[in-house]
């Protein structure tokens, strides 16, 4: 784990807002109903996360930090199952149970990797003041040993009353911690004080006018306003495919441009860059610093489907390469280590995913490894790459290989359209690794035969089956190497002549 990342687990941060549950209703299309012209979608499973609020502190829980919840939730089954997912993340909850209302609940219909339908549960009236007293009391005896709050108001009452939020924020100020809040609506004077607020582009110009999002100076310009206006110190603008900009005393802004990722869902992202730039300030980070690591984060939690949070690993791995992208542009986003492979592997079986696996050194890509991982990739829908370390190598051809490291064969694998993540394995054979992942199918080159297949045994256990696809003769490393020598040491001889 980098240090950076590591050092999130000695923060506590208390996240005050609207909490919800995200529930989702996964299956399949295959005909349209003769009722009327709506797909039929078979249902298949159904599962639920926290959303709103509770994203925001599922970010943080899996950044690391230790996190406590207050806000509201109804009194019903759907609050229970909220609780029950809060205890099983391992975030602290000190939520007020409301008769009067139910516990908010989003209900997404999902097939072909789509969102077909939402269904919202909810009621949006402000807080009464017995409820708000007890939220009030809750967290109060949550600050002292807080680095950090942060207000996530969507909307739905918990942080509608101007003289409430006012109130936590100033009990922020008074404890010496950073309160960022996560906007909604055009009543920002409620948030006068606060240290830092994130809306994204649509949101500032709910307040300081339309027109910013083709105008870059309009939008500094705008974004500089709303800062002195409500007494901030700094203000972390998310502009989607633009990056980030953040302003604050400095006569320069800050712009970050967005990382190269494939977008599959944007929902939740707004809540892991205010969860991230949270951990971050809690942990000790300068404010520029914290606000490009969430950058990072954010070009992570887009190409999930669904709302997902960030974990810890994959922002590890993001900031290990973020100092080379110019050089990786491509590469963070696909390499992985094990445990964020893993779960990256749980998202796309949960969208109905079929996973391919494949491995090899990949020691100067040629033709015939291209050729290799686009079959494997259209024998299923993701193709994971099990790649021999340097070490692993030396072991197996000797000391003058690798050619290139295993960072560079890595960055050239992510670069391929057909490979969805790359994991690197220190082993002699990817069977650890194979174990740990269970693809669906397990592929290699037909140079082999399936008795010859690491895995092969592992994978059709549990009901998975081995592959194997046509090589393009003529190509190897090993002969490219020698190619290279023999043409070097014809040159020098020519010119010794």
């Amino acid at each position: 784990m980098h240090a950076k990342v590591s050092a999130f687990s000695k923060s506590r941060v208390l996240v005050v807002g609207d909490v919800m549950l995200d529930r989702y209703l996964w299956g399949r299309v295959g005909r349209i109903s003769p009722e009327a012209p709506v797909p039929v979608v078979h249902l298949q499973r159904t599962t639920e996360t926290l959303g709103g609020a509770g994203n925001v502190a599922l970010n943080l829980v899996s950044l690391g930090c230790r996190v406590c919840v207050a806000g509201l939730c109804g009194h019903d089954a759907t609050g229970q199952a909220l609780r029950a997912l809060m205890s099983q993340k391992g975030i602290e909850e000190a939520l007020v149970a409301d008769a009067d209302r139910p516990t908010i609940t989003k209900t997404r219909v999902m097939a072909q990797k789509q969102q077909m339908m939402r269904l919202d549960e909810e009621h949006t009236r402000a807080i009464g003041p017995a409820v708000a007293q007890k939220i009030r009391t809750a967290v109060m005896d949550s600050l002292h040993d807080c680095h950090a709050m942060v207000l996530s108001d969507y909307g739905k009452g918990v942080l509608a009353e101007a003289s409430f939020v006012q109130e936590l924020i100033r009990a922020g100020r008074q404890h010496g911690i950073p309160i960022l809040v996560d906007p909604k609506g055009t009543d920002w004077q409620r948030y006068y004080g606060a240290t830092g607020i994130t809306p994204n582009t649509a949101e500032l110009e709910a307040v300081a006018g339309k027109g910013l999002e083709e105008d870059e100076e309009r939008l500094v310009a705008a974004a500089r306003q709303v800062r002195e206006q409500f007494g901030l110190d700094w203000l972390l603008v998310t502009r989607g495919a633009k990056g980030m900009c953040l302003i604050d005393s400095s006569e320069q802004p800050v712009l970050i441009p967005a990382q190269a990722r494939e977008v599959f869902d944007v929902s939740g992202a707004g809540d892991t860059v205010i969860a991230t730039v949270a951990a971050a300030l809690a942990a000790g980070m300068p404010l520029v610093e914290a606000a490009r690591t969430a950058n990072l984060a954010a070009g992570i939690v887009v190409g999930k489907l669904g709302t997902q949070p960030i974990l810890a690993s994959e922002l590890s791995t993001a900031i290990t390469f973020s100092a080379q992208q110019q050089y990786y542009p491509y590469s963070a986003a696909k390499m992985a280590a094990l445990d964020a492979a893993l779960a990256k592997v749980r998202e796309w079986r949960a969208a109905g995913s079929r996973v391919v696996f494949t491995n090899g050194c990949f020691d100067l890509l040629h033709p015939g490894h291209i050729s290799l991982l686009y079959q494997a990739r259209a024998l299923g829908d993701r193709l994971v790459v099990g790649l021999n370390t340097d070490a692993s190598i030396k072991r197996l051809k000797g000391s003058g290989r690798p050619i290139l490291s295993e960072q560079d064969r890595a960055a050239m694998l992510s670069a391929l359209e057909c490979v969805d993540l790359v994991v690197h394995f220190d082993e002699d054979t990817p069977l650890k690794l194979i174990a740990a992942i269970r693809p669906d199918i397990l592929v290699k080159g037909s140079d082999y035969t399936p008795d010859q297949v690491v895995g092969k045994e592992v994978v059709e256990a549990y009901g998975g089956c081995v592959k194997l696809v046509d090589l393009i003769q003529g190509y190897s490393t090993t002969g490219l190497t020698r190619k290279v020598i023999a043409e070097f040491q014809k040159t020098t001889n020519n010119q010794e002549e």
